[in-house]
């Protein structure tokens, strides 16, 4: 139960308000009832305000950590000149309780860190990115500090490397290592100098959102982030790199005790039919998650035929997994190999619930492992097509 409270999503009490609620519903209220709760886990808002400099690339960025181009619908305005007048949110495009903040620009020669942070309403943002497109100046970090004296996190990003490495690789004995290695530390250098103690710098590019240092920012938001927010964090990530793919993996594989532990519950509730039509309600809907959250479903394959110039045929011949083709009844059940199974043991559940204490103890352990069983195949099957789909779009294994 200690992973449950973690996430604030379950609790002992509200397992036993819904076991108490549907215990008096027919079959299809029942399965509403659940399908409500299972919501919940969406309901956890994160909101990221991104700063900086007019022209430093703060729309890009933004539109990136969507997943989307600067021209696609629901992307942030960008253009040479400044074109956040105003703080806008920016909902992510799978998960609408994710909101990316285009913040005006700062630098002004009167700019005044505590009169912005009231100006944006500091107060609704999880944390802050501070970005600067060349060396970070004194607005920069007078921002940062205010932050600080609020309680509130932020990291510094320098933008745009793609033209930066660019234009290095012109120079003979081009070192790419050692060239992103004295842009930070002259970055950090410069802050030092301008106020900050012990500066980190996470290089970034807005058009190559994958390249340099996204891992490393990736990671320190997380590490910094509150429990329940880390898990709406990595999977509104864009599906870019595989150390992503494997954070995702690891968030939703915390989630199947979870929800097998919500059917074993289900289970000990003695309406006929009730516990295998919710196991599937259950496991269709986390298995719809995964695919959503590697970027395998078809909207998000196109997107990234687009980018790679690979076919939607070229990626889903990599992908393995028997729900490809489908997420229903019939590949769901193949996850267990045999539908006898599932219908032997829904029998035996039912019979077992009749009997008191034992009985419940019995169904509720049965169909735990069974969803347990079938989510966690599904999510090897599923992350293993999306590191092959990745690979093969990117055309590395690194």
């Amino acid at each position: 139960m200690d992973m449950l409270e973690d996430y604030c999503i379950i609790t002992q009490e509200d397992l036993e308000d819904i076991k108490d609620s549907i215990s008096t519903q027919d079959l299809p209220s029942a399965i509403n009832t659940i399908k409500e709760y299972l919501k919940q886990q969406d309901l956890v808002e994160l909101n990221i305000g991104v700063t900086g400099e007019s022209g430093s690339g703060k729309s890009t960025f933004v539109n990136a950590f969507r997943g989307l181009g600067d021209e696609e619908e629901g992307s942030a305005e960008t253009g040479p000149v400044e074109t956040t007048m105003e703080s806008k949110d920016y909902l992510h495009p799978k998960y609408k309780n994710v909101k990316v903040w285009d913040l005006p620009g700062i630098g002004t020669p009167n700019f005044k860190a505590d009169e912005y942070l009231k100006l944006v309403q500091f107060e609704r943002y999880d944390f802050f990115i501070i970005i600067g497109s060349d060396r970070f100046r004194e607005c920069h970090t007078q921002l940062a500090k205010e932050i600080m004296r609020m309680g509130k996190k932020f990291y510094f990003v320098r933008s745009k490397m793609d033209i930066c490495i660019t234009a290095e690789k012109k120079k003979k004995n081009f070192d790419q290592k050692k060239t992103l290695d004295t842009i930070r530390a002259d970055c950090e250098n410069g802050l030092r100098k301008i106020g900050i103690e012990d500066p980190v710098v996470f290089l970034i590019s807005g058009c190559e959102l994958g390249k340099y240092d996204l891992n490393q920012l990736q990671e320190r938001m997380e590490k910094e982030l509150p429990q329940h927010k880390r898990r709406v964090l990595m999977l509104a990530l864009p599906n870019i790199t595989l150390e992503i793919n494997e954070k995702k993996k690891k968030i939703l594989e915390a989630n199947i005790g979870k929800v097998a532990l919500l059917s074993a519950f289900v289970a000990t509730v003695p309406v006929p039919g009730l516990s295998i039509a919710m196991d599937f309600a259950i496991v269709k809907k986390e298995i719809e998650t995964y695919y959503n959250t590697f970027g395998l479903d078809d909207p998000s394959l196109k997107k990234l035929c687009e980018k790679s110039g690979k076919t939607i045929e070229e990626l889903k011949s990599l992908m393995k997994s028997p729900l490809r083709f489908g997420i229903n009844p019939a590949s769901i059940l193949s996850l267990l190999g045999a539908a006898s199974l599932v219908v032997a043991e829904n029998a035996v559940e039912y019979v077992a619930s009749l009997i008191p204490i034992l009985g419940t103890v019995v169904a509720g352990g049965m169909s735990y492992m069974t969803v347990s069983r079938m989510l966690k195949r599904a999510l090897d099957d599923i992350a293993e097509d999306a590191r092959n789909v990745l690979i093969a779009s990117v055309g590395t294994a690194v």
